[in-house]
């Protein structure tokens, strides 16, 4: 039980013992007891029983697809893929209804709606991975963002990696040792105490303009979850929680089988609507 409770931090410890006095967990294949002792080289398995999955909006919209390559629009509030207590009320399950093959290329986060990339077949996966870790994919964004930026134009370029959650364990988070991420942001129109900006990321680390722009003194308005200097907030919500307005508005890409530029977008949100 205690291996359990330090390892995987999302459950108490008297959830843990609850689920091993149920029979949820087996060591080497028999019923474990809380007070077993780990050896090295053990199976420790976690039968967790069925679960009702968060209603969610259980949609989406198809804007390009052919042989290799299907572009989808995201709705605010579905997660991207299986995770957080999703598996079937997601965007990847959805999709697999349609394109059984497919296979996601990037996620957006479950507060955020916009444009999702898929791969339908093998070497098209290959290329858009290749295309994804090189920067040749563009990938633009509408926001909503707290305060008036000093410039107009600007560029946000603090690594990002794991820094501590108190319910999570860790979140991703500004973080002086994390991965090099790099944000461009465009201020399109002052909203009252806001403004509405659009992001191109050359890279796609997770939460990436969220922290980003709480980095630069402008969190999202209504982010639950990061504050200014790009750290979670005294009290932080989970990662999925929603509140904030941050929609994926364009794609640019090679086409892993053409060769040929390929542009998609999807209309942004009313919230996001404004000057291009």
């Amino acid at each position: 039980m205690q291996h359990l409770a330090l390892r995987y931090t999302h459950s108490s410890p008297e959830e843990w013992r609850a689920r091993i006095a149920a029979g949820e967990v087996r060591l080497d294949g028999s019923t474990a007891d809380p007070e077993d002792r780990l050896r090295p080289g053990q199976s420790l398995v976690w039968q967790r029983p069925p679960w009702t999955e968060p209603d969610v909006p259980l949609a989406f919209a198809v804007l390009h697809r052919d042989a290799e390559v299907l572009v989808v629009a995201k709705p605010r509030g579905l997660p991207t893929v299986p995770n957080g207590g999703f598996l079937t009320h997601t965007l990847l399950h959805l999709v697999r209804g349609l394109a059984p093959g497919a296979v996601t290329m990037h996620r957006l986060g479950r507060g955020t709606s916009g444009l999702v990339l898929f791969a339908l077949s093998g070497p098209a996966r290959s290329a858009l991975a290749r295309d994804f870790r090189e920067g040749r994919i563009e990938k633009t964004y509408r926001a909503l963002a707290s305060g008036h930026p000093r410039d107009r134009e600007f560029t946000v370029n603090v690594p990002i990696g794991r820094v501590p959650h108190p319910r999570l364990g860790h979140v991703h988070a500004a973080a002086a040792e994390g991965r090099p991420a790099v944000s461009h942001v465009r201020v399109l129109a002052h909203r009252g105490e806001s403004s509405l900006v659009t992001v191109e990321i050359p890279t796609g680390r997770p939460h990436q303009i969220r922290i980003h722009l709480a980095a630069a003194g402008h969190p999202l308005v209504g982010d639950p979850l990061y504050g200014t200097a790009g750290l979670p907030l005294a009290d932080p919500a989970l990662p999925g929680a929603g509140g904030y307005w941050l929609h994926a508005h364009r794609l640019r890409f090679t086409h892993p089988a053409t060769g040929a530029p390929t542009t998609v977008e999807c209309p942004p949100p009313p919230p996001l609507r404004g000057p291009r």
